[in-house]
C-alpha cells in the first residue's frame, strides 16, 4: 500500500460517511484520485464497511471473552483439520450471530478463543450451556472473562477510529 492509502484509510476510519471530496480536501489530492483508490482498497479486501453500534442502546449489556482448551480428542480433530469437524464448528457458530470472533491461539494455558455479546447473564449462561452440551466431549479446560458493559469502569469503548495511528508506517 501507497502513504496515500493509509491517509485514505485513516480517514475513513474516523468516519466511513466522508465523501471523497473531503476526503481530497483534507490529504490534499484530487477527489478522482481519492476515489480511484477508495475503489481500490474496497477491491482488494483493505476496507470493508460496518458501523460499530452502540451496544448498550440495541440491548446488549455482557461481552464475554471464553476461553477453552480442547482435550486429547478434539486436538486430533482439529490437527487434522477434519472437514466434519469444521463443518460442525461453523454450524455450531452460526446458531449464534452474537459471537463475534472465533479462533485458535495461545495464551493461558487454552488455545480457543471467541467473543460474544449477550442480552444479560441469563443469556451467557444458555449460550454456555449449550456449548458445554455440544462440545464438552471435546472440552479439556473452559474459562470466560465477562465484561459489563453497562459498567461505568469502560475506560475505552470499542472503536478502530485510532488505529491507523498505530500501523500507519514511519
Amino acid at each position: 500500500m501507497k502513504n496515500l492509502d493509509y491517509e485514505i484509510l485513516f480517514q475513513l476510519m474516523k468516519n466511513s460517511k466522508i465523501s471523497d471530496r473531503k476526503v481530497a480536501k483534507k490529504i490534499g489530492v484530487s477527489q478522482p484520485t481519492i476515489t480511484r483508490r477508495r475503489t481500490m482498497l474496497e477491491r482488494e479486501g483493505y476496507i470493508s464497511y460496518s458501523g460499530i453500534p452502540n451496544l448498550i442502546k440495541m440491548g446488549l449489556t455482557i461481552m464475554a471473552f471464553n476461553f477453552l482448551s480442547w482435550n486429547a480428542d478434539g486436538e486430533k480433530l482439529s490437527a487434522t483439520r477434519s472437514k466434519d469437524f469444521l463443518a460442525k464448528v461453523a454450524s455450531f457458530l452460526k446458531k449464534y450471530p452474537n459471537v463475534i470472533f472465533a479462533s485458535t491461539g495461545s495464551g493461558m494455558g487454552m488455545g480457543r478463543v471467541s467473543i460474544s455479546l449477550h442480552k444479560n447473564y441469563a443469556d451467557h449462561i444458555t449460550f454456555i450451556r449449550s456449548l458445554q452440551t455440544e462440545w464438552g466431549r471435546y472440552i479439556s479446560k473452559r474459562d470466560v472473562f465477562l465484561v459489563s458493559l453497562e459498567s461505568d469502569n469502560v475506560v475505552k469503548n470499542l472503536s478502530f477510529e485510532n488505529i491507523m495511528e498505530y500501523i500507519r508506517p514511519a
